[in-house]
């Protein structure tokens, strides 16, 4: 039993990570390094970088996210920001929690 919480936890962190990605972007604009740090922080999860930078590539191809390359001294940082389409999925996210699935987050956070 113990292997099957794991996994729907597991499962739930990994099923929001796009949802938090785009959010956190929505936020200030950010490298990949700092959303990684974030989702970290965020959710207590150990998210490896060979996980994040391919969402955040997935994003950026689908156009929920832009990343703009930054000269800082001798490196160059793509910092990533969210989109105007990027935010209409935002709002379509809350519209979903605002609903009844929002009594069932409130009890599951109780």
């Amino acid at each position: 039993m113990v292997e099957l919480e794991k996994d729907l936890v597991k499962a739930t962190v990994r099923g929001f990570s796009r949802v938090i990605i785009l959010w956190l972007l929505n936020q200030k604009p950010m490298s990949g390094y700092s959303t990684f740090k974030e989702l970290r922080r965020l959710t207590g999860w150990s998210f490896h970088p060979g996980v994040v930078y391919p969402l955040l590539y997935e994003l950026e191809e689908n156009g929920l996210i832009e990343g703009k390359w930054v000269e800082k001294g001798r490196r160059r940082i793509k910092y990533y920001t969210t989109t105007k389409n990027g935010i209409a999925v935002l709002n379509r996210v809350r519209e979903l929690l605002e609903a009844p699935v929002k009594e069932v987050l409130k009890d599951l956070i109780s």
